[in-house]
């Protein structure tokens, strides 16, 4: 027997569709339904890659009693929350409200309309953990549902207007540096001081904060700053956290020590990661994050690769790989002595003593490989030794069964490795990382646009479908994504579709009552409210990476309209608490680049070795806040640009270096461009 998912494409759905529960996909049909039978709805949602959404799958939902009593009882409904974002956000928001901590797999009743009035997340079999046995919650909230309609209905009313006064916008703050620095010191406060991240267990690497402290040490030359986010980054890069045999980061760290992974790893985290390293590399040129940077992006052409359905064309970016396999968390990852003695023979001792690997282990009685004891690179002898011993053991570990693979193509995350892999491209000088990211957004742009309306997105494609309305971190993404390609290749087609989704953005999410942007467009139907995000999480919120589209159009294309939009949004959510402020640093830093951008504008003709030479300088500088422009010599740099007139010098390829409405003089080397960010930079 299958239920209604067996129509699905989302490999979570896919993975219950024989459930004996009576699943349906999320939709308006379903809540119909709900309303016509008079039964209360059991809303679970939860990802592909998630544990503990496999535990509970095995425990209840395949278990024939269990899923009896909630076909009886409910109108059961299952979210894959990569694929509804916007859903996943309501009841998310609605669980916190209640006092919980939020999670995957979240377990929420509503009423039949939709509305939340109660929920949770794992429930076992039984009672145990201090949580209630999910039969008996299944009981008891049915019974309450039926006996207390008044108290169910009243709960769900002001769990709903909770959730509307969430979307609003709480700042008002016309954005300062005192404001940026207060927030810094705040979050600086947080960073663990031995390990790096912030103190405590889990440890999630949360890339965005440790961006914006990033900037920080840039922008005031504090060491404290600086430090926090290379030990950060050492440990990160060495930790069990690091895939060191494929390349790759997990999702967190379940311990304080980045030893154990939670296995799973998502694409996100690696591209955020990604930019970060190459960001930090550009000051510190640290070896192990130029090493960490080739490997992740290795893994990405290697495992992560997903092309159209008929084979041809670009490819994108999968979303996950699953934290188990054989139905244990970890099993392909770990390794034991005796079998790393076997394969190597008389390199295990040197291995040994690099990875961490002793007779008892270091999680369960099994190894998980790291080098946190050992984090300077060694010689480069050594250092070409033990690659091979990985390869070693990487061709041995791939004949374990591997994790599943979440295959789906999600625009919003695809749109951060785009700008990865541009950003990181531009830096090193590697063309094919620039050309991998050419392709991803060529295959979102061909696999992925509205067949009706070609400025509109849809969310997520598998097996040649997209579906679902894009929401707005969709836009912004990729259309940060657009400008990183247009700098890093000068090809104005990107910077059109950058136009072009702001537009879409402007028209169909933004909040002309309270300002900013909501989550979901303004004819998405099927969802009680349009919940509104600023806060930044695992990945950046769209209102923030909307604040740095806006600002980097204002300065790449001169047009006011975009830098009165970026204000609006930024001073809409800044605040005058570092509190608030410290959950937004993607926001902060779009103020900091609307304001402080060092332009590099390069003026010169594509196949000139000159040009290439102020490009290759443009794109590989220092400045976190550089926006590059590129004109051929006998075009001009838009009306509005500060460096609007000028053009080559002598005939020579020029580059100007720009902060606010100052340039520099001209310069037609590379080394005179290096001098002038670099006085430019410094006065600014």
């Amino acid at each position: 027997m299958s239920n209604l998912l067996v129509e699905e494409t989302s490999p979570y759905l896919l993975q219950h569709k024989d459930n004996p529960v009576h699943w349906r996909p999320w939709s308006a049909e379903a809540l119909a339904e709900a309303e016509r039978d008079g039964k209360p709805i059991l809303l679970s949602v939860g990802y592909a890659a998630c544990h503990w959404c496999h535990v509970m799958a095995h425990e209840s939902f395949e278990d024939e009693a269990t899923a009896a009593l909630m076909n009886e009882l409910f109108i059961n409904i299952k979210v894959d929350r990569e694929e509804r974002p916007d859903v996943d956000n309501i009841y998310q928001t609605a669980l916190a409200l209640m006092g919980e901590h939020g999670g995957w797999p979240l377990t929420m009743f509503l009423t039949a309309d939709g509305r939340p009035f109660w929920g949770g997340t794992y429930f076992p079999p039984t009672m145990r953990y201090g949580r209630p046995g999910f039969p008996d919650v299944l009981k008891r909230v049915s019974e309450t549902y039926k006996s207390q309609q008044d108290t169910v209905v009243s709960n769900a009313e002001a769990l709903g207007n909770a959730i509307r006064e969430q979307g609003k916008a709480k700042g008002g703050e016309e954005p300062t540096t005192a404001i940026l620095d207060h927030a810094a010191r705040v979050l600086l406060g947080a960073v663990d001081p031995v390990r790096g991240g912030t103190s405590g267990a889990p440890k999630f690497p949360q890339p965005s904060v440790f961006k914006f402290l990033w900037h920080m040490a840039c922008s005031t030359g504090s060491p404290l700053y600086k430090e926090a986010v290379t030990l950060t980054l050492d440990e990160l890069c060495q930790g069990g956290i690091y895939d060191h045999l494929a390349g790759g980061f997990a999702r967190y760290s379940t311990d304080e020590y980045w030893l154990v992974p939670h296995f799973e790893k998502m694409l996100y985290d690696n591209a955020l990661l990604i930019e970060l390293l190459a960001e930090a590399w550009l000051v510190t040129e640290s070896p192990l994050y130029a090493v960490r940077i080739r490997e992740t992006i290795g893994w990405l052409e290697r495992e992560m690769m997903v092309a159209a359905a008929d084979g041809s064309g670009p490819a994108a970016f999968a979303s996950a790989l699953d934290a188990d396999s054989e139905g244990e968390e970890g099993k392909y990852y770990v390794w034991r002595a005796e079998e790393i003695k076997t394969l190597l023979g008389d390199d295990a001792d040197l291995f040994n003593d690099v990875y961490d690997v002793g007779p008892f282990g270091n999680w369960e009685g099994n190894t998980i490989l790291n080098r946190s004891d050992d984090k300077p690179l060694r010689d480069s002898d050594t250092e070409t030794r033990l690659e091979g011993m990985r390869a070693t053991l990487l061709t041995e570990r791939e004949k374990r069964i591997p994790p599943g693979r979440d295959d789906k193509v999600l625009a919003d995350w695809n749109g951060l490795m785009i700008a990865a892999l541009a950003r990181a491209g531009g830096i090193f000088g590697e063309a094919s990382w620039v050309e991998l990211a050419r392709q991803a957004f060529d295959f979102v742009v061909t696999q992925m646009t509205d067949p009706i309306d070609d400025n509109r997105l849809r969310h997520a494609w598998r097996a040649g479908e997209a579906r679902h309305p894009a929401v707005l971190d969709d836009y912004a993404n990729m259309g940060r994504a657009a400008l990183m390609l247009f700098e890093a290749t000068g090809d104005d087609a990107y910077l059109t579709h950058a136009r072009r989704w702001a537009e879409t953005v402007e028209a169909h999410y933004a909040d002309a009552e309270d300002g900013g942007y909501f989550l979901n467009a303004d004819d998405t139907d099927d969802v009680i409210l349009r919940p509104k995000t600023v806060m930044d999480n695992a990945t950046p919120a769209g209102n923030g990476t909307m604040s740095d589209v806006l600002a980097r159009l204002y300065h790449l294309t001169g047009e006011v309209a975009y830098r009165t939009r970026a204000d609006a949004l930024i001073r809409t959510f800044c605040s005058e608490k570092p509190q608030a402020n410290i959950h937004q640093p993607v926001l902060l830093m779009g103020w900091e680049l609307l304001t402080g951008a060092v332009q590099i504008a390069v003026v010169g003709d594509d196949g000139d070795a000159g040009t290439a030479a102020l490009l290759n300088v443009a794109r590989s500088e220092t400045p976190p806040t550089r926006v590059v422009t590129r004109v051929a010599a006998d075009a001009s740099l838009p009306d509005g640009h500060p460096a609007s007139g000028k053009g080559c010098v002598d005939s020579k390829p020029t580059a100007y270096v720009c902060i606010g409405f100052s340039c520099s003089l001209p310069a037609t080397s590379a080394d005179e461009l290096r001098e002038r960010i670099g006085a430019m930079a410094a006065a600014g």
